[in-house]
């Protein structure tokens, strides 16, 4: 029996479907784009009034915030600087440790550790924020206490060990997949040549896998410059300068702690602490862009 069906007719339906998908992902692009847009158009209407205020140089450079005194101040040069020395050293302690990992259970690892091991990570990010600053706070935090003779363990210490934690999950699974999409080819032809299985892993693999890699640190970066209720349970939320073994405040939970009872200035300096932590993430996120580019380019 003849088939009788039009392959201009089946053409047609198939580029009509592909339209209609492509209209669709255009769609929910377009959303993704107004969103981030609106956010930004909020978060300037909303900071600026508090900005022109306090005056730029008070507001980013003091050193003193007391928004409920009497005679209040709001510098956050503190929590700018906290924010800052967390972020990095949760990075220099996470990406190391979730690089590693990554790269271990991608080429090194046996079937059935890798297993476990995967099914750990995943659990790990499916935990929430809370958890481990409630598991921060009633083991870390009096471990650093006893460990180094302080009066409070509650510091910055403890909030780099736990974004440091927090962090590893994204680093893990994200540089995983990349590891294992490079194709085994290149690693065959390495092992050809006469390298060994280490060298092929570090000096093919991991750099023909890099920009998956990055892609790792980028989300790494993000979750721990913006994690708010982990680090307010473990850091002492005090608003000091940073200092390894004291009490600080990060951008994200001076938002977070005083947004409940603030009101008019206090209000709009808050609103103005979430624009600049806003700002800090997109220079973050362009300077890695801009360097991932410059390094495809080379």
């Amino acid at each position: 029996m003849k088939n009788t069906k039009n392959p201009l007719t089946q053409n047609k339906k198939i580029i009509d479907a592909e339209g209609i998908i492509h209209a669709i992902f255009l769609i929910l692009g377009l959303i993704t784009v107004g969103c981030v847009l609106l956010i930004t158009v909020y978060l300037v209407i909303s900071g600026l009034p508090a900005i022109s205020k306090i005056g730029l140089k008070n507001f980013l450079f003091g050193k003193v915030w007391a928004s409920t005194s009497r005679n209040p101040s709001y510098g956050i040069l503190p929590f700018i600087l906290t924010s800052v020395y967390g972020t990095g050293g949760a990075i220099l302690i996470g990406v190391p440790i979730g690089f590693f990992t990554a790269v271990y259970l991608a080429k090194l690892a046996p079937k059935k550790l890798k297993s476990a091991v995967e099914s750990a990570v995943s659990l790990l990010a499916g935990i929430p924020s809370v958890v481990y600053g409630l598991v921060g706070m009633l083991v870390l935090v009096p471990a650093i206490r006893k460990i180094f003779n302080i009066p409070d363990g509650a510091s910055l210490l403890a909030a780099i060990i736990v974004l440091a934690v927090m962090i590893l999950p994204s680093i893990i699974k994200v540089s995983l997949t990349a590891l294992e999409a490079v194709p085994k080819e290149y690693e065959d032809a390495s092992l050809a040549l006469g390298a060994t299985d280490i060298e092929t892993y570090f000096k093919v693999s991991v750099p023909a896998a890099k920009s998956g890699i990055a892609a790792a640190v980028v989300l790494g970066v993000g979750r721990a410059i913006g994690e708010a209720m982990a680090v307010m349970m473990v850091s002492g939320n005090a608003p000091n300068m940073p200092s390894i073994f004291e009490s600080v405040r990060f951008l994200t939970t001076a938002v977070a702690s005083e947004m409940s009872y603030s009101a008019g200035l206090q209000r709009e300096a808050l609103f103005s602490i979430a624009l600049v932590l806003f700002l800090f993430i997109m220079l973050i996120n362009a300077a890695l862009n801009f360097l991932l580019k410059r390094d495809k380019e080379k």
